[in-house]
């Protein structure tokens, strides 16, 4: 009677895909839950670059036109992003740094020189070497990057970094931060609105 009631135990299925349903219920969970995590993030990035692009271009003109507040254009540019993003950044950190260079090839690199008296391709202030003061400050500089969004035919360029809580807990599951981190940039040159200041020369024994 006992190997009766085995074999008749061993042909049982009832209840067999509740098993197997068990099983791969977290991993297809962590699956599902990852990818709208990757989606979301793009979805992010994307519209946040949107709107530096747009705030950007707005600002290249003379005199921008901003429906944000703020008292200088680089305050209402950022109040423009933040607007932009406020809807789908729940409890996120933005920054946007704001900078501009005397043309696009500043952007990265150090000021040109314009004497190299040995030829080696780098500023020696002992041999009298001269630069272009890109940022004026009288020193030669790696970052030729000044403050603010500049003038006329200046290249402004913004960059905006965010940091913000996931929405849903997939970090825990496969080790992931639980912030969303991203950043996005973007260099626009200004109107010719009016005449773009000439950086000065500056050399090494005269510095």
């Amino acid at each position: 009677m006992i190997g009766s009631f085995l074999r008749s135990l061993r042909r049982d299925a009832r209840g067999a895909t509740i098993v197997e349903f068990a099983l791969i219920a977290m991993p297809l969970c962590v699956l599902v839950m990852g990818a709208f995590d990757l989606g979301h993030q793009s979805y992010i990035r994307t519209v946040m670059q949107g709107a530096l692009n747009d705030a950007a271009r707005r600002a290249a003109v003379e005199d921008p036109a901003f429906t944000a507040s703020g008292s200088t254009t680089e305050e209402r540019v950022e109040n423009t992003i933040a607007q932009r993003l406020q809807a789908i950044t729940p409890g996120a950190t933005i920054t946007i740094s704001q900078s501009n260079f005397y043309d696009f090839s500043g952007i990265g690199n150090p000021e040109k020189l314009m004497r190299d008296e040995n030829g080696d391709g780098s500023y020696d202030a002992a041999d009298g070497d001269c630069f272009s003061d890109l940022d004026e400050d009288g020193q030669y500089d790696t970052d030729t990057g000044r403050s603010g969004i500049g003038g006329a035919n200046d290249v402004a360029f913004y960059q905006a970094d965010l940091v913000m809580p996931r929405l849903l807990p997939v970090a825990g599951l496969i080790g992931f931060s639980p912030n969303y981190e991203m950043s996005v940039a973007t260099a626009v040159r200004n109107q010719p609105y009016g005449e773009q200041r000439t950086p000065p020369v500056v050399c090494g024994d005269e510095a």
